[in-house]
């Protein structure tokens, strides 16, 4: 292993070369020294070009930071990513056709890491099937010049497969905490766990050489075993970089990296209005040790919600990082978590996940059509990508999509419990098409699995036939502020019934009483079904 400055670690990318990028969202185990160096490379020396990138999760501030230091014209030729919307220049460029892009789930690229590393043919899954994944529609290509299929169908077994192709790596881009003189990497301080072995090990197999920053040097065998996560004999280089920030938003916070526990007292909650009322609706489908996952957007607001009325002892909040129970965090560091139970490694989730161990998922909508299939990965020239959201929703047991009814500009009030519409959206959500399909309703409902669209004013359950309007806001004009704010028109339900009245006040609902009530009704029907199957 050999130390070396951000602008040397630069130099060893060529032109034409594969680029791995670490990290996940906003900052968390992000190479961004790294990263910066090479597009200040190009700036003055207009090298390397025609990069390849690849990020498992779409990585930057949605500025300037991250991926976006690569969004130059000559320097990149292909994105592959599972998002680039925290990248508004990648996005910008693949939206005018400036490079070739590709929005693979990304569950699917960290899988894919550990299948490249150990030599197999790509991964197959079931993971993407009639979505806009499928070769049958975009195979996730999200610009005209991307022609090159990724991924393809298979057939093993009489059943429909996805196997998607390994991938090319020249150089990696990773991250940890520590690093010793023999490149042995530790990661006490980081947020999340990521990929860093496989995506090593599958660096190492290609040829490729491993670069790792990390924020500070530790003598040769004075680390702990068990802490390393990427071995010296897998590191070619090591770049210092003291000032390395835990997130973008946050310098340094060790809640985040597990190392002290806060009073839940000091998990902020979110403020009454739209966006509350949807959370506090989600969270009354929780149940007593239900297994969650809170996805990105409007849902990650739920871990707020739980610590508020005292539920997070009763569930397990999990994000698809590899965070397990506690509190996911909301807003410019989401990704990470608080208090949690236990930090795995984003591959080892989504195994789980994939293996149908996730009971609720809680996932925000963009659009929505009749038939319940889900859109929230492009519209128009805004390309966002899907993240973990086809791996979540395809095989949770139960999906809670969450969103406003309208976007751009709503303004709803309540008076003594009852809804005011002062203005809407600029944007219609429930669309009579959708540019892609990210969720399909009709394979969802093939694998047994269930879902509910909830909103500030309406909630409504995914059915044979389509969407069925279940619950309607106090105050709300069925005909005017439902029907008449969508394209199309759902059944109403015979036993359609108005929304909890206490979704609408300022104080507590209860949600902890609520969760005693079904613990006792489970317990209950636990025992009753122990005594006739026993006799």
């Amino acid at each position: 292993m050999q130390r070396i400055t951000p602008d040397e670690a630069a130099s060893l990318v060529r032109t034409g070369d594969t680029l791995l990028i670490s990290g996940s969202g906003a900052g968390h185990a992000v190479p961004e020294a790294l990263l910066e160096a090479v597009g200040q490379r190009f700036r003055h020396e207009q090298q390397p070009r025609d990069l390849t990138s690849i990020s498992v999760v779409g990585i930057g501030d949605r500025i300037s930071l991250g991926a976006d230091h690569l969004a130059q014209v000559g320097l990149i030729r292909r994105a592959i990513s599972g998002a680039l919307i925290d990248s508004p220049g990648l996005l910008k460029m693949a939206a005018s056709d400036l490079i070739e892009a590709y929005t693979l789930p990304q569950g699917v690229l960290s899988q894919l890491m550990r299948e490249m590393a150990g030599g197999r043919p790509g991964l197959i899954t079931k993971t993407g099937l009639h979505t806009f994944i499928d070769p049958r529609q975009r195979g996730g290509r999200q610009s005209p010049r991307t022609e090159e299929q990724l991924v393809e169908l298979i057939h093993l077994d009489g059943e429909e497969w996805l196997r998607f192709k390994p991938l090319p790596i020249d150089v990696a881009f990773l991250r940890g905490t520590t690093a010793d003189e023999d490149g042995n990497i530790t990661m006490e301080q980081e947020a999340v766990l990521g990929e860093m072995l496989a995506m090593a090990q599958a660096t190492r197999r290609a040829g490729g050489v491993v670069v790792v920053q990390v924020k500070r040097m530790a003598r040769s065998g004075t680390l702990p075993p068990k802490q390393v996560k990427i071995p010296g004999i897998l590191v070619d280089f090591v770049v210092v970089e003291p000032e390395q920030r835990q997130t973008y938003a946050t310098d340094y916070d060790p809640s985040y990296s597990g190392e002290l526990r806060v009073p839940v007292a000091e998990i902020k909650p979110i403020a009454f209005g739209p966006r509350k009322v949807i959370v506090r609706r989600a969270a009354m489908e929780l149940y007593p040790s239900a297994i969650c996952n809170l996805g990105a957007g409007i849902s990650t607001g739920l871990s707020t919600v739980a610590a508020e009325e005292g539920l997070l002892d009763a569930v397990v909040l999990t994000n698809e990082q590899g965070l397990i129970g506690g509190a996911p965090i909301t807003g410019r560091d989401s990704g990470g978590a608080q208090n949690f139970a236990a930090m795995i490694e984003q591959t080892s989730q989504f195994d789980f996940y994939d293996g149908g161990g996730l009971d609720l998922a809680f996932l925000s909508f963009a659009e929505v059509d009749a038939q319940g299939n889900v859109n929230i990965s492009r519209f128009g020239d805004k390309i966002v990508g899907v993240g973990g959201f086809v791996n979540i929703s395809q095989n949770a047991r139960r999906v809670i999509f969450s969103g406003t009814f309208t976007a751009g500009g709503l303004d709803v009030q309540w008076t003594h419990g009852r809804a005011t519409v002062v203005r809407e959206g600029q944007h219609r959500k429930f669309v009579s098409a959708l540019e892609q399909i990210s969720y399909s309703a009709a394979f969802a409902r093939q694998r047994g699995n269930s879902a509910l669209f909830v909103t500030e004013r309406a909630v409504f359950r995914a059915g044979a036939a389509g969407l069925e309007l279940i619950e309607i806001a106090p105050g709300i004009d069925i005909e005017r502020d439902i029907f008449g704010q969508m394209a199309f028109r759902t059944p109403v339900a015979s036993d359609v019934r108005e929304m909890d009245v206490r979704l609408f006040g300022t104080g507590l609902m209860g949600l902890a009483e609520d969760m005693s009530r079904k613990e006792r009704r489970y317990r209950s029907e636990r025992v009753a079904e122990w005594s006739r199957t026993h006799g």
